[in-house]
């Protein structure tokens, strides 16, 4: 096909290194001859007609930015009349031959569901929770595993010091890669990941041995995804209310606050929970988000140029390879088995 403008949106909630692939894109489709279309808001931007050209004046000095200069939000086009039609439609109408769409499994479902009616597209990963199908890493998780560190190497001193329990609370909502790799990083005491059922009684156990061998503190790391047993006898994720956005997830939070309720009545000891929440979302890229993230965005638009579409651009070892879109959105991809048992040989 004889692309010759090319749109990008981001979708679904922020992190870092978004702005990296947009330059990445900008400059190397500049450098190849192509239009490139910045699409505003995600796909809300496109049902609205929110277009906007982008140069390298655009692009000039976002690369340690965080957020995204094209802004973005969760909108579902399956949840309003004729929406892929009029994705479709709107593409054709601001003359974008080819789109390259950031974001996480839900984004890229939509974008496979254009690639069926004939749309060419690529995909690019995008999630702090590390849990995409297809790639080994995806950017902003190395931003959200040193962010989520330095909050456990700071909660240290004043656990020590007042013999506290310190629970802190981590973004995860299928899967606790961020948990278990700040767990690692920072010398938790007790990693807790949706992947595995919480046994109150195996917690208590290795608070309660800790403090047998003269350690009057601990640090917990749970995922906000992590399912505790609640008042119906069942094991529940922990909820903020019953809203949910249009891919039907319901807003995550508080598992930290009901674990340390039942810590401190079941152990008598004073606990403490820090919920990190968007912090780790935010602020400036590290250099390994940077990096990862301006090669997807540069293998995004070379595939774009070699007529490769229906793909998601991924790394796997240390090499850029493109997956189809239909195995990047077939579920999160839990922890390995292995890296828990590694996390869970420092427990205690």
């Amino acid at each position: 096909m004889n692309v010759k403008t090319v749109g990008i949106l981001t979708g679904g909630g922020d992190c870092p290194g978004l702005n990296a692939v947009i330059r990445a894109v900008v400059r190397r489709g500049d450098a190849l001859g192509y239009k490139i279309v910045g699409i505003l808001e995600g796909w809300r931007g496109l049902l609205e007609n929110k277009v906007e050209p982008l140069n390298l004046e655009s692009v000039s000095g976002i690369l340690y930015r965080g957020g995204t200069i094209l802004r973005t939000s969760r909108t579902n086009p399956l949840k309003h009349p004729n929406g892929m039609a009029t994705l479709q439609q709107n593409l054709q109408v601001h003359g974008i031959d080819a789109l390259i769409a950031v974001g996480g499994d839900d984004t890229l479902s939509v974008t496979d569901g254009l690639f069926q009616r004939g749309v060419c597209v690529v995909g690019v990963p995008k999630t702090i929770d590390n849990d995409l199908s297809g790639t080994d890493y995806c950017f902003g998780f190395d931003t959200a595993v040193n962010i989520a560190t330095e909050a456990i190497d700071r909660l240290h001193t004043t656990a020590e010091a007042h013999n506290r329990v310190m629970i802190v609370e981590v973004m995860g909502r299928d899967t606790g890669w961020i948990a278990v790799a700040a767990g690692l990083a920072g010398g938790a005491d007790l990693t807790l990941i949706p992947e595995r059922a919480v046994d109150f009684d195996q917690i208590c156990d290795v608070v309660r041995k800790r403090s047998e061998r003269g350690k009057y503190f601990s640090i917990i790391v749970v995922a906000e995804g992590v399912k505790l047993l609640l008042e119906s006898g069942q094991p529940g994720q922990v909820r903020q209310g019953h809203i949910t956005d249009e891919f039907g997830h319901v807003q995550l939070g508080g598992v930290g606050t009901v674990l340390a309720r039942e810590l401190e009545s079941r152990l008598g000891m004073e606990t403490r929970v820090v919920v990190l929440g968007h912090v780790q979302r935010g602020g400036s890229p590290t250099a390994f988000d940077r990096i990862l993230a301006t090669r997807f965005g540069v293998a995004a638009i070379d595939m774009v140029h070699q007529n490769e579409f229906g793909k998601m651009v991924a790394l796997q070892g240390n090499q850029i390879v493109g997956i189809p879109l239909k195995e990047a959105a077939k579920g999160p991809r839990p922890v390995s088995a292995e890296l828990y048992a590694t996390a869970a040989a420092f427990f205690g």
